[in-house]
């Protein structure tokens, strides 16, 4: 299947988790990827597995912070380069997850989520709308997350980073639909990933675990892969999505009916 076959697609996020799945399934369907990351490391280790699986001509990699306004604007300029002058879909898979009491919560913490979640996001779309409005059947898709619709204990301020997102989603479909642009935005949740397999940080020492009972999908047996949002990712920006616009899509294995 080769659904981006000749499209160009600016990925954040692409160093780990669903943001290095969605990397690897749009190379996989032939587009040409360019995978940003602060983390250099995992991007060395996004662009060893495109090179093992002989796509690595097809991938560029640049290492910078999404929330910095200047890095922002010089690093979609160079994408856009890099992808030979043009975009086509822009996917912000980029974030970062931080657990605390809400009392316990310093605005600095608060200002850093809401930074990288958010910010970034909307820095990334201003830069890219110009590229994306002059590309071919341009998408963006955005990631919130179920956090931004349901109760998740502990992430009040990632809550908050996503439901802004999830909102700003709609905005931004709404006011380009005439020319052509989508904007979507998947919500998973209950997926392995490294901001879930705790190797990021983790819940309070005194999280109370009852409070996610009601956080366990319906089906499968636990958290799923990385790849079950990349699929549908893959989808949104592709002419399989063509009709899908101004909504979220909800990818957590029926974790909330």
């Amino acid at each position: 299947m080769n659904r981006y076959e000749g499209r160009r697609v600016l990925i954040t996020g692409g160093g780990s988790g669903i943001g290095r799945a969605t990397v690897h399934r749009i190379l996989a369907e032939g587009g040409s990827v360019v995978a940003v990351d602060v983390n250099e490391a995992g991007l060395k280790a996004t662009a060893e597995r495109a090179a093992a699986d002989g796509v690595a001509e097809r991938l560029t990699t640049a290492v910078f912070d999404i929330s910095d306004e200047v890095a922002v604007r010089e690093g979609v300029a160079a994408a856009v380069s890099a992808l030979g002058g043009g975009l086509d879909v822009l996917v912000n898979a980029a974030g970062i997850l931080r657990s605390e009491h809400t009392h316990k919560t310093s605005l600095d913490l608060f200002n850093k989520i809401i930074a990288v979640n958010l910010t970034g996001t909307f820095l990334m779309i201003r830069e890219a709308v110009p590229a994306l409005l002059a590309g071919d059947r341009p998408v963006v898709v955005n990631f919130s997350s179920t956090s931004a619709s349901f109760a998740h204990p502990y992430m009040a301020a990632y809550a908050a980073s996503k439901g802004g997102i999830q909102s700003m989603t709609h905005a931004i479909a709404s006011e380009y639909s005439k020319q052509g642009l989508r904007a979507v935005a998947v919500a998973p949740g209950s997926i392995s990933s490294d901001m879930t397999s705790g190797q990021g940080p983790g819940l309070p020492e005194d999280a109370d675990l009852t409070l996610f009972a009601k956080l366990a999908p319906a089906i499968g047996e636990g958290f799923a892969a990385p790849e079950t949002v990349a699929g549908v990712v893959a989808m949104l920006g592709s002419e399989d999505g063509a009709f899908i616009t101004g909504t979220e899509i909800r990818i957590d294995g029926g974790t909330h009916f």
